[in-house]
């Protein structure tokens, strides 16, 4: 049976697996804006990390990889956030589940699609709650955009594109090969389809896609860039997005409808705020949002599932969803032909009901880990 949130006035108890460079500039500072979460353990096996950020956050529940199924069986954590490479998402996830501990998991949920519907099915089995990490799920401009576009202002819209891109250090775990969730489409390409799925409210029908190398030995076990089409069914429209590890910081995406465009530069980042422009009709209005913590409404809105019994959104057919394009823009890269997806219905979309506003986390001094790009 799932474990119940009980103590610290209903506050619901993480453990955090994986202590890099997103746990430490992101997940754990986010829990002093997480008034129904708290920060109970700490998973690494790295003893330096653990001895220094436990000491920092207070937190006195330390383990290593080794102790995983004592963390889960200490009763003193009813939920997880997964902050560990991809490949390892799905054992980490499973293992929590039969433990009946609740699961927040970094995206891609997992590498495959049979790796993401195994992770649904244990958690389903053992009555936990499963969510994928979409912090922009829960972001002010990105679920405007989505109420903007969904809304008519910009008519029909018939296409989108965009760029994520950015240079990634020589020896990081996004360089890893794709059979472990490495190469640029797993980590941030991601981001561009999980924007368009929403802003269209539909799944692609057909992809395309070609990927290129430089000849940096950075890129010996991953592709440097990808770029891809989508097709999408019903009044037939188009998306176009290219990601790379080895090009300049970009983040940006448009879309065009029969009235108007809409343009969000940056559109993805957490580090810094995220800028909107809307044209319809030859009228422009611009809007900048400040930065803010976009990790701690991820586990206020978990908490709240865990505490009231509600189904998180986005939930793991979310990350099966972009995770089953990713692998088909994969098989068309290799093939050099389109890709056509079977049929895969979503119901539940991100809303501006979701949206939560904590203010920015201060940057964290580092232990023994460092950011991805230059």
């Amino acid at each position: 049976m799932p474990r119940k949130a009980k103590s610290n006035q209903d506050k619901v108890r993480y453990a955090v697996i994986g202590l890099g460079h997103i746990a430490q500039v992101a997940v754990l500072p986010a829990f002093a804006h997480a008034e129904n979460s708290t920060l109970s353990a700490l998973v690494s096996d790295d003893p330096e990390k653990l001895e220094k950020l436990g000491r920092k956050y207070r937190v006195k529940a330390r383990y290593s990889y080794a102790e995983y199924e004592d963390c889960l069986g200490s009763g003193l954590v009813d939920a997880v956030y997964i902050a560990l490479p991809n490949h390892l998402h799905r054992e980490y996830t499973e293992r929590a589940a039969r433990a009946g501990v609740h699961v927040l998991c970094e995206k891609p949920l997992a590498v495959t699609e049979e790796d993401c519907l195994s992770m649904i099915r244990v958690a389903e089995e053992n009555q936990v709650k499963l969510m994928v990490a979409y912090r922009l799920h829960f972001e002010e401009a990105n679920l405007k955009a989505i109420d903007l576009v969904q809304g008519g202002r910009l008519g029909d819209p018939r296409l989108f594109d965009s760029v994520f891109t950015m240079t990634v250090k020589k020896g990081d775990i996004r360089l890893n090969p794709r059979e472990q969730g490495g190469g640029p489409l797993y980590d941030i390409g991601i981001y561009c389809i999980n924007a368009v799925r929403n802003l269209y409210g539909a799944e692609p029908m057909e992809v395309v896609a070609f990927s290129a190398n430089n000849g940096d030995p950075r890129f010996l076990q991953c592709e440097e860039t990808t770029s891809a089409i989508l097709r999408f069914p019903g009044r037939e429209r188009l998306a176009v997005f290219s990601c790379s590890f080895g090009a300049a910081d970009v983040s940006s995406y448009r879309v065009v409808g029969t009235k108007g465009d809409l343009v969000m530069e940056p559109a993805y980042e957490y580090a810094e705020g995220l800028k909107q422009r809307v044209t319809v009709d030859g009228r422009t209005r611009e809007r900048t949002f400040p930065k803010r913590d976009q990790f701690a409404p991820e586990l206020i809105s978990f908490s709240d599932c865990i505490l009231t019994g509600n189904a998180p959104e986005p939930s793991g057919w979310e990350g099966l969803a972009d995770v089953r394009v990713i692998r088909a823009l994969y098989r068309s890269a290799d093939s050099g032909q389109p890709v056509t997806l079977e049929p895969f219905s979503r119901e539940d979309r991100p809303s501006l009901e979701q949206e939560l506003r904590r203010p920015p986390v201060r940057k964290p001094e580092l232990v023994n880990t460092e950011a991805p790009s230059e």
